[in-house]
């Protein structure tokens, strides 16, 4: 969620923020872990040690839980697998290598580049150059576009296995894209595809107000079985009860942003953070749904 706010409102590229240095491909270390996997490719655990991850990424695996994700949403290393808004890459870095030495294939998501500006293109070719250019660990990525102004798909319809939308779904609510949204996931899956979603979790007791980046879980089931999917299955893999969600800016106000100032207004040295620091990351939902087979 680095800068997620302005990725997530900006409508069209895929990252918005400042991506950063990024590890290049690590030779040895990849040999390495494809030795001590099974035959058929990388496990998830090895690609979470991979020498190839930022240290800023390795250092929130406690909080977002990678392994177990990858097994609560059935991440299978010869899936077509297509990620939604991927932001800085915290997914694809994980996706693109274990997907690529399993014989499976990953989609990530761009807006239209006929409709971008000349700053959202260069921000999209920065972010899809670090794994363009190392293309023995990462495979050969593809893109799709996830555009309301376009008529173009996110992949060809009926082929993808799993999408992931990772901390999007207030996004969607705030841009009034959501009816769009689930339309293209639901488009692109296969008979039986999944959708793995994790998002900050707003509290059933209060009205929902998606500006604070939290999204009701029982809000989030109903759209999706309205859009037409079926429900599989909830997990508390990503939940942190101390997250009392009523923060001064919102789900930014706590890790990794720490937001200090309203948004829009210079940051404030005077704002206390350490009862955010204390709190942690977010409460988020980890959820799995269904196109039906048939």
């Amino acid at each position: 969620m680095r800068n997620a706010r302005n990725s997530l409102l900006a409508v069209g590229a895929i990252v918005l923020g400042a991506l950063g240095a990024t590890t290049g491909f690590v030779g040895p270390a990849l040999a390495k872990a494809k030795a001590e996997a099974p035959a058929k490719g990388l496990t998830p655990q090895a690609v979470v040690d991979g020498a190839w991850r930022s240290p800023e990424d390795r250092a929130r695996d406690s909080v977002r839980h990678p392994v177990a994700s990858f097994e609560f949403w059935g991440i299978k290393p010869n899936m077509t697998v297509a990620e939604v808004r991927p932001g800085a890459g915290y997914w694809t870095d994980l996706l693109a290598p274990y997907l690529a030495a399993g014989g499976g294939k990953l989609i990530v998501t761009s807006g239209d580049p006929d409709k971008m500006t000349d700053a959202q293109k260069a921000n999209r070719d920065r972010f899809l150059k670090r794994y363009q250019d190392n293309p023995a660990l990462y495979g050969t990525l593809e893109v799709g576009v996830f555009a309301a102004n376009s008529d173009k798909p996110l992949a060809a319809p009926g082929t993808v296995d799993l999408i992931i939308s990772s901390r999007n779904f207030h996004g969607f609510v705030l841009q009034n894209i959501k009816d769009y949204a689930l339309k293209s996931m639901y488009d692109a899956l296969k008979p039986g595809g999944l959708v793995a979603i994790e998002q900050h979790r707003g509290d059933a007791r209060r009205p929902q107000n998606a500006a604070t980046g939290y999204i009701r879980q029982d809000w989030v089931i109903a759209q999706m079985r309205q859009a037409g999917f079926e429900f599989v299955a909830a997990s508390e893999l990503n939940a942190n009860p101390k997250d009392t969600k009523d923060h001064p800016f919102g789900v930014w106000t706590l890790p990794p942003t720490l937001q200090t100032a309203p948004s829009g207004q210079p940051a404030n040295p005077n704002f206390d953070n350490s009862k955010y620091k204390a709190i942690g990351e977010s409460d988020r939902m980890t959820l799995l749904f269904r196109k039906p087979a048939k």
